[in-house]
Formats: structure tokens, sequence, C-alpha cells
């Protein structure tokens, strides 16, 4: 078996997490405080921020502290990174999560559904690079860029539509970032997760038929097969960004549909209309969050949703999504 040299020491360095305040993010920024690097989390929500460095108040490693800010809004995006480098004397790793997940028939979120994911999944992401590079490029141990996109972007998922299209773009952005910031000495790797146990269903947005939409996401997201722990998932993470590796696909069955859509485009886009036709047809326009639906279950529905998707009830609970 071939082992990997020990990927380098990123002790002391300071981070930046975009949606760093629930999910995903929050475990990125506690992987990054457990190999001693001084984090910041940029998120929306000032109180959710406060119960984010709260929770990571006990890890031990560098510092945390959290920022408000919107990665939607371009200027805010800039001024908060120049703010953060000259507090920490620079920037070196930026890690861009924010986004959303729309989830419903593509007829039913509407135009305005594939507007909304691409400005904040991808103009999130862009406003996130754009405003760091300058930082990374003058970072002393070389800046790494990680934005995060997700298997949907390499495999259009039907009923996923708008998050696919903004995370097929997102993808492409790392691509290129990569190709034009190695002379500058910046590193960016592009991350494209499968299903994570995190707890996001409670704040992905349904439409359509609303019930049935919410019930086979939280499903899958947390089936035990399908979905990779979120804890596994941050630690791979943060070892490609330390390896400065281009791109990482996570979970098995990511890997396997990426694969096959790449040598069998057609085949893997039959088995997806197939998987489509088992899929809730009608329902309202517009959306709801995951925790409205969840509410206006009756209670032996939400009690077997619960049971059947335990781990990722869990998972909500430790990752701040309540």
């Amino acid at each position: 078996m071939r082992v990997l040299p020990a990927a380098p020491s990123i002790e002391g360095l300071t981070a930046v997490v975009t949606g760093g305040s629930r999910g995903l993010g929050l475990l990125l920024a506690r992987e990054l405080l457990r190999h001693g690097c001084d984090v910041v989390l940029l998120a929306r929500d000032d109180a959710g921020l406060a119960r984010a460095v709260g929770r990571l108040a006990p890890w031990r490693g560098g510092t945390v502290r959290g920022v408000v800010c919107d990665v939607r809004d371009r200027a805010a995006v800039q001024d908060r990174l120049a703010e953060i480098a000259r507090d920490h004397d620079g920037l070196d790793i930026v890690i861009a999560n924010a986004g959303i997940i729309q989830v419903g028939p593509a007829d039913a979120l509407g135009p305005d559904g594939f507007q909304e994911a691409m400005d904040s999944v991808f103009n999130g992401a862009l406003n996130t690079a754009l405003a760091a590079l300058p930082h990374l490029r003058r970072s002393p141990a070389g800046g790494r860029l990680v934005l995060i996109g997700s298997v949907g972007g390499l495999l259009a998922v039907p009923h996923l539509l708008p998050y696919s299209c903004a995370k097929s773009a997102v993808a492409a952005l790392a691509e290129g970032l990569r190709a034009e910031e190695g002379p500058h000495g910046v590193s960016v790797t592009a991350v494209h997760p499968g299903l994570m146990r995190t707890g996001s269903h409670l704040h992905a947005l349904f439409g359509g038929d609303r019930r049935r939409e919410y019930a086979w996401f939280s499903a899958l997201a947390g089936a035990p097969v399908l979905s990779m722990s979120a804890e596994r998932a941050a630690d791979r993470i943060v070892s490609a960004l330390r390896r400065r590796r281009p791109r990482i696909v996570l979970t098995p069955a990511a890997r396997l549909g990426a694969r096959a859509h790449g040598l069998a485009p057609v085949t893997t886009t039959r088995l997806v209309s197939a998987f489509a036709r088992v899929l809730p047809r009608d329902g309202a326009r517009g959306t709801v969050d995951g925790s409205t639906v969840e509410a206006a279950e009756q209670p032996p529905a939400r009690r077997l949703r619960r049971v059947l998707g335990a781990l990722n009830e869990r998972a909500a609970d430790r990752f701040n999504q309540r």
C-alpha cells in the first residue's frame, strides 16, 4: 500500500470559512482549529455565529471569532476580508462554503429559484474568491483557496436543478482559478461532496409537493450507505487543502456517479431520468424551509421520519442546525 508523505503543517495560519456558523462550515472551522489555525467564521446570522463560536471555543488550537457578512454582497465581502487581513497581518486560507439548497421540480422553483441559487452559491463563491486572492497571493506560506462544489455540479440531479447549475459554475471557477493562480503561489482546491449527514435538510428550501420532497431528501441525506459522516468529510477536505490537491470528490457513490457520467453520459442520463420518474411531480410554486415543513408534519409521520433518519437528526442537533 502506498504511504502518502505527511501533509504540510498549517499551524499558526489565518483561515476564513464562509457559511461557517453551522453544518459543514462549522466542522471545517473545528478541523482548522484542531490544526492550530486562527479561524474567522463568516455568516449572515449574528445569533447563529455567536452559538457557533461558543461551540468551537472548547477546541484547543488557534483562536476563533465570527464576523457577520452576506457573501452575495460583493462590497461587504471585500471590506470584511480586508479587515480580517489587517487584524491578522495577512490571510492564508479561505474556504468558500456558503450557499443554499433548493429541492423541487424546476417549474415549481421557477426562474427566481435559479437566480437565488446563482446569487448565493456561485456569486457567493466568486465574490469570496476574487476578494481573497490579493491577500492569498501575499501569504508567506502560499495562499490556499477552497471552493465547495458538489457532485450535483458534475452530474445534474433532478429536483435539485438550481443547485446543480450553480455548483457546476463553481466547479468551472475552481478549475480556471487553479490554472491562473499557480504562478502566484496560490493553490485552489475544488471539493465535490456527495450526500453528507450535516442536518442541512432543516435549512434547505422545498418547493412543489413540499412534504414529499422533504421526505425523500431528508431520508437520502441521512442514509448510512449513501451519505457520509460530516466530521469525516471535514477531515478529508482539510487534508486536501493542506496537500494543495486540485480536486476531491467525497463519498463512494459520488465518485462512482461522476466517473460513470464522464465515461457513459448517455447511460447515466437515462438512469437519472428513471430516478426522476419516482419523484413527486405536482405541488405549489415557491419554497419554504425544511424546519417549516417538519413543523407541519403530523406527529406519527414526524416520529417515523426521525427514526429512519436518526443519524441526520443527531447531526442537526450537533452542528448548530436547529
